[in-house]
């Protein structure tokens, strides 16, 4: 990589996935490939590098159970210095880890893992109305959508097993 500040490279490319690329109910399979579009322009401080990266997510959905499978292109945006920044150059205040150029190379994989993730969705859905799976049978709702149980409040049984008594 040129070190000279306002020089552009641009890399396409296709990488296979790391492992863990993301939760326990979605996430990218490991080994299948990320299409990767980024750019990398070289500033005073270092490397910025922008772009995107799509995946092919797989899992299964959190209501019913079904499987899932989509693309989804997330957005990668990552500030790579050549040395760590110092005390006072306004840098300490941020969350974000300072990532660094290491042999004249940036390491994406923790800025695709980063983006990926954070792009999840937490409870992902086959479908919005997904009526999911009744909570005392398991029956797939989406099949039997009259399905119901004549569920007592515990707090009534007393009074349940009187009436019962005097119907025999």
């Amino acid at each position: 990589m040129v070190r000279a500040a306002g020089s552009t490279r641009f890399l396409q490319e296709t990488v296979p996935a790391p492992q863990e690329l993301g939760i326990p109910l979605i996430g990218v399979p490991e080994g299948s490939p990320v299409d990767l579009e980024v750019s990398l322009e070289a500033v005073h401080e270092g490397i910025f590098v922008s772009g995107t990266a799509q995946v092919h997510l797989v899992g299964e959905c959190s209501r019913c159970l079904d499987p899932l499978a989509y693309d989804q292109e997330v957005d990668l945006m990552q500030m790579f210095f050549f040395a760590s920044p110092e005390q006072g150059d306004g840098t300490e205040d941020q969350d974000d880890e300072v990532r660094l150029v290491e042999n004249d190379t940036v390491d994406l994989e923790p800025v695709l893992r980063d983006a990926v993730v954070t792009a999840l969705p937490f409870q992902p859905v086959c479908r919005e109305d997904c009526a999911g799976l009744c909570s005392e049978c398991g029956v797939r709702l989406a099949d039997h959508p009259g399905h119901h149980h004549e569920v007592l409040d515990p707090r009534w049984a007393a009074l349940s097993a009187l009436t019962q008594e005097t119907d025999q």
